[in-house]
């Protein structure tokens, strides 16, 4: 699996905005929980860290529902990191590889050209169970998604909706 780069036809986005998960609240945040944590997203990525929690992985772009939100990508600059091109609506294979890259402990942040939303999916697929992700729903709350053979199965079902690309 990700072999390829995949997009998402426009036919089958309407199956990708039901959200997955529980409604995380910041309070829940606790910087002595060991949960292992990933995070996709600018704004959730901040959160975490200025909770005092620092995910095994963080996966961002700079950007907060289409504007520049430089915060988080200011506070880990000088940090090492991936940088992966992700175009919008699609899943590449260089994606997928840093995001296995980071849950193997060989990474912590991926700095996305393009677009990180979708990397929901292969983090839920590669993550070990136990492991939770959490995304933003923009302008409502956090989203976090424990990761189990059920949510795995929700995002390989997803993934399949996606088309390899050439």
């Amino acid at each position: 699996m990700f072999e390829r780069d995949l997009a998402l036809p426009e036919s089958r986005r309407e199956a990708f905005k039901e959200p997955l998960g529980r409604e995380l609240p910041e309070s829940e945040l606790d910087p002595a929980d060991e949960t292992v944590y990933l995070t996709v997203g600018d704004v959730v990525s901040l959160v975490f860290r200025r909770r005092g929690v620092v995910p095994r992985l963080s996966v961002y772009d700079g950007f907060t529902e289409r504007r520049e939100m430089t915060d988080f990508a200011r506070l880990v600059e000088d940090e090492p990191r991936a940088e992966v091109a992700n175009p919008a609506g699609t899943i590449t294979a260089d994606l997928a590889d840093a995001v296995r890259r980071g849950i193997d402990g060989e990474v912590a942040l991926i700095r996305v050209d393009g677009e990180e939303d979708l990397a929901v999916l292969p983090c839920l697929v590669l993550a070990p169970d136990g492991a939770v992700v959490v995304y933003g729903m923009p302008g409502r709350c956090m989203m976090a998604v424990e990761v189990d053979g059920r949510t795995r199965d929700r995002a390989k079902e997803l993934l399949s909706a996606m088309e390899e690309m050439e």
